[in-house]
């Protein structure tokens, strides 16, 4: 049998989503529970590899297994012996060729910014922080020239590894809700400190440094040299992985994310069913 399961967590926690000798990872934690509470090694796949401080809302990750567990078994008995700083939200029995990462439509990453003159204290390593004003009408306008297929190459990390970086972005805006901007960006797959990259070129044409269009000129040369140095991981956050109806997996939500964030408008997901 193979089952996907939802999970959210706190990356401040951890040094990424993958398996580490260290033990310190979101997979360690999750293959570790699922070995106590079912007394068998389960080997894990996820959607999205996360970074070290990057959080989660919606990571998903199949398993197999031959065990006869009901699903709200799979996700009390996780629960029980997971870190407090993790959670699996819910589980679902899926068919053999179901993959995480390969059956996924599309992700959703939203990005948290403080702009104010002073740096967060309860929200430290939850959200990132800018200290001058930033213009959210010229990054709106930036931010629409992302959408559409493109080569990412000017925002793909170094050491990223994907096969192409040739994605498509189904949604890329940002809105204000008083000193909190949100960034949030829905793509068929997103390369190696990709929203990251999107989010300090962004900044950089709210702080008037560059015109909005500058975005098209970034992405034309394909060269990561000329956009804005990667933003800190502290307000990133995978809300959600889609997947085709088929699968029956629960709908991919929209949540609010921390106090500061509650009253920002909805924002419309296109793979919402």
């Amino acid at each position: 049998m193979r089952i996907a399961l939802a999970l959210e967590y706190d990356g401040s926690r951890f040094c990424g989503w993958q398996q580490q000798p260290t033990g310190n990872s979101v997979q360690d934690a999750l293959q570790g529970a699922l070995r106590q509470f079912s007394g068998a090694e389960l080997k894990v796949f996820c959607a999205g590899r996360t970074d070290a401080g990057v959080h989660a809302l919606g990571q998903v990750v199949h398993f197999d297994t031959t065990l006869d567990r009901s699903l709200y078994a799979w996700v009390r008995g996780s629960n029980t012996f997971l870190p407090t700083s993790v959670a699996v939200r819910w589980a679902h029995a899926v068919e053999a060729d179901f993959h995480a990462r390969a059956s996924a439509l599309a992700r959703h990453y939203r990005y948290l910014l403080l702009n104010r003159a002073h740096r967060p204290g309860v929200w430290h390593g939850r959200l990132g922080w800018y200290h001058h004003p930033l213009d959210v009408h010229a990054m709106q306008a930036a931010a629409g020239l992302l959408l559409g297929e493109h080569d990412f190459s000017a925002f793909r990390a170094a050491e990223c590894q994907a096969v192409s970086p040739v994605k498509f972005m189904y949604q890329a805006r940002v809105e204000r809700n008083g000193d909190l901007l949100v960034f949030d960006f829905i793509a068929s797959a997103f390369l190696h400190h990709m929203v990251r990259n999107l989010v300090g070129s962004l900044v950089h044409v709210g702080q008037g440094k560059q015109a909005p269009d500058w975005i098209s000129s970034l992405l034309a040369s394909r060269d990561r040299r000329l956009a804005a140095p990667t933003f800190t991981a502290d307000g990133l956050y995978l809300v959600a992985v889609h997947y085709p109806a088929r699968w029956g997996l629960p709908v991919a939500d929209d949540i609010p994310l921390l106090p500061l964030a509650v009253n920002a408008r909805a924002i419309t997901d296109p793979f919402e069913r």
